[in-house]
């Protein structure tokens, strides 16, 4: 490339293509907004994103990270990225379920896709396809997957649940599609940022709250202010984080950054999973070996809640187009999935 480089100096048109490369850097060097105060969604997923971006274009898009609440509302990064307050973002898509339900089935929601599911259907059913096209259309703004999230704790809980009228009436902190069939199945839903859960859980304001994954909750200390650990994550059995790019920024790159940037966005989706899956294993463990006293939901509380769902999922769908376009487009993937247990042993079972 060096020697290259002389060649050009001596042809006499090196000059403009530095002051041409010189300008593209500048234009190239963004700004990451994020809801994220911190931890691993922060420090590791979208740190890791940029890392790639940078790599992978070589140098030509950098990308600093922000926590949230730096470039605009913490809960309102689609806007500061659409604005073009920050050209690109490292966002949860449920956020934006106010504008339009569809973000609940891309993000994960009550009885929907695992993880691996989610990124088979992503990256091998059409889902991304339908992801920016929606993103686009809906929002104004370019987006793609770019992390993984595990499966959620059900409840942090200072109440024993393990049945639907356990569930009635309990003042629950959630968020998305899941405050609104939680309520339907009888749970007082309060909507509350992730730093509030805390103090709102030791002062007894709620009595029970969702949030993440183990890894996820282990830091936040929800298990020293609340006896019960609830299980399985029905609410939440797995889920997307994505990259939103602002339009303008986004079609100032070549066609071949742009691929770079999907590429970023699809091995970060894979380091993600590999990173959390690895680390919920140790947490969960260190949740069990505790004081802590974990109960597992009765398997006719699950039925509820995945008959409930369905119902919300087929009005929704009656309502929007776009919600029935993804919703019809997961439902034939999870069906094709159905097959794994006819030549797949269960998660635990091999070499027993």
């Amino acid at each position: 490339m060096y020697n290259f480089k002389k060649q050009l100096l001596g042809m006499g048109i090196a000059a403009s293509l530095l002051a041409t490369a010189t300008t593209q850097a500048a234009d190239t060097e963004w700004k990451m907004a994020t809801p994220w105060g911190g931890g691993p969604w922060l420090e590791r997923d979208a740190k890791t994103f940029a890392d790639y971006a940078n790599e992978l274009t070589n140098g030509d898009v950098s990308i600093q990270v922000f926590p949230g609440g730096t470039l605009g509302g913490a809960l309102r990064v689609t806007n500061t990225v659409k604005s073009g307050v920050a050209q690109i973002s490292h966002n949860y898509i449920n956020y934006d379920y106010g504008t339009d339900p569809t973000a609940a089935l891309l993000a994960g929601h009550s009885s929907g896709l695992t993880p691996e599911e989610f990124m088979l259907w992503m990256y091998e059913g059409g889902g991304v396809e339908l992801y920016e096209a929606f993103r686009r259309e809906v929002f104004g703004v370019v987006a793609f997957p770019c992390s993984t999230l595990g499966t959620e704790i059900f409840l942090h809980s200072s109440k024993k649940v393990q049945t639907l009228e356990d569930f009635q009436g309990l003042r629950l902190r959630t968020s998305g599609a899941w405050a609104e069939i939680a309520s339907r199945l009888g749970a007082s839903t309060v909507v509350m940022a992730g730093s509030d859960i805390y103090t709102a859980l030791d002062r007894g304001v709620i009595d029970a709250a969702e949030w993440g994954s183990p890894e996820l909750n282990k830091p936040t200390g929800f298990q020293n202010v609340a006896q019960y650990v609830i299980l399985p994550g029905i609410h939440q059995s797995g889920g997307i984080l994505e990259c939103e790019v602002n339009v303008d920024a986004w079609d100032g790159l070549s066609e071949a950054q742009q691929s770079q940037l999907r590429l970023a966005g699809k091995l970060s989706v894979f380091e993600s999973w590999l990173d959390s899956s690895f680390a919920d294993l140790k947490a969960f463990k260190e949740l069990e070996e505790g004081p802590n006293e974990i109960v597992q939901l009765d398997q006719s509380f699950i039925d509820a809640i995945y008959e409930e769902t369905r119902t919300w999922e087929d009005e929704k769908a009656g309502e929007n187009e776009w919600f029935a376009r993804v919703l019809e487009s997961q439902r034939t993937f999870k069906q094709s999935m159905t097959t794994w247990q006819d030549y797949r042993l269960p998660i635990g079972e091999m070499g027993r």
